[in-house]
């Protein structure tokens, strides 16, 4: 497969810039291989059914983007760093710009919190040693950083207070994620009750969404492509609702691609099991499903591994229809956008 075969035209005032008020009113658009349907999202509970399970990730977004400044003898250079993944207690890569002007020893100020670039890699990454460690540092992070908006909506507006609430989601509970799920940022309380009342349980994982969800695909061939790694925690009884769920005859959907990533990695011939440690699976049409019936998830970006992951579960062909139809309704799309309910033809073989 070509990176080409996923490719799609979206006019650039579709990209969402804040999320609908209240966030249940986005639209949802409902489909399975033959039909589809257009709502909003208030009415998921709608399409589920009791006995259903709705599987969350429930990690929090920290506030990874960091402003000031490197200090080397007299001069002062602006910088700006991402943080990535935690190494140790006092210590995160990032990618770093402008990373050109950046060397290992250089003394670094994010506010007041001093740091010394202790590691260069390429394209930007580096390993930043931070003067603070442990709770103290995640304090200071808190202090001085601030949302790591998205690419395509960093570069048309700046984060602000108001992405503080709206960029996490209303189950972040377990720090870590560079990019929120998304794919929940649509559920508020009225919805949780809705779906209670429905009769469809709950779970919850954690998977620390990395930078490298928004990192082009630069190869020309889909197999070219390497996922970046990712930690996350399925814990027993999320995998034990999962096997109860599919025994009873009920469907498990996913709240999101990051859930969904997690709970195919758990997942194994006997079934789902508890996981801990990194995934860097990497689902492109082909992929045998074995936990995943159903799916929430946005509007994702041409060319991206996201776009092959809904490929995978639904057709490619089908996909980029739905897409086209989601365009010529004036749907909004990525982050912030409108919202998916995707159910899956089982193919022959699969659970």
């Amino acid at each position: 497969m070509r990176v080409d075969d996923f490719d799609f035209d979206l006019p650039e005032e579709l990209i969402a810039l804040r999320p609908a008020r209240p966030r249940r009113a986005a639209r949802l658009l409902v489909a399975d291989a033959e039909r589809e349907e257009i709502g909003v999202f208030s009415d998921l509970p709608l399409h589920l059914r009791p006995g259903d399970l709705l599987v969350f990730n429930d990690t929090k977004v920290i506030p990874a983007r960091l402003s000031g400044v490197r200090r080397r003898g007299d001069s002062d250079v602006a910088v700006e760093a991402t943080l990535l993944k935690r190494l140790s207690p006092s210590r995160w890569s990032a990618l770093a710009r402008p990373g050109k002007r950046l060397k290992p020893g250089d003394a670094l100020d994010f506010g007041g919190l001093g740091a010394t670039l202790a590691a260069k890699g390429e394209k930007g990454l580096v390993e930043i040693e931070f003067a603070a460690a442990g709770p103290a540092l995640d304090a200071e992070i808190a202090r001085v950083g601030a949302p790591p908006l998205p690419p395509y909506i960093a570069a048309r507006r700046a984060a602000d207070e108001a992405d503080k609430a709206d960029y996490q989601t209303m189950f972040a509970a377990a720090p870590g994620a560079v990019a929120a799920p998304t794919a929940s940022l649509h559920f508020e309380p009225e919805v949780m009750a809705a779906l209670a009342e429905r009769g469809v349980r709950t779970a919850r994982l954690t998977l620390h969404v990395g930078a490298g969800t928004f990192l082009p695909v630069k190869a020309e061939e889909v197999s070219g492509h390497r996922m970046h790694a990712e930690w996350g925690e399925l814990p027993p009884e999320t995998a034990a609702a999962v096997i109860e769920t599919r025994a009873a005859g009920g469907r498990v959907i996913a709240a999101g691609t990051t859930a969904l990533r997690l709970l195919e990695s758990a997942a194994g011939e006997g079934g789902v099991a508890p996981f801990i440690g990194e995934t860097d699976i990497f689902i492109t049409p082909g992929f045998r499903f074995r936990a995943v019936d159903g799916l929430v998830t946005n509007f994702h970006l041409p060319r991206s591994t996201l776009l092959m992951l809904v490929s995978a579960f639904m057709g490619r062909e089908r996909m980029l229809a739905l897409y086209a139809r989601a365009v010529a309704e004036r749907m909004r799309f990525y982050s912030y956008g409108d919202s998916s309910l995707l159910w899956r033809a089982r193919r022959e073989g699969e659970g």
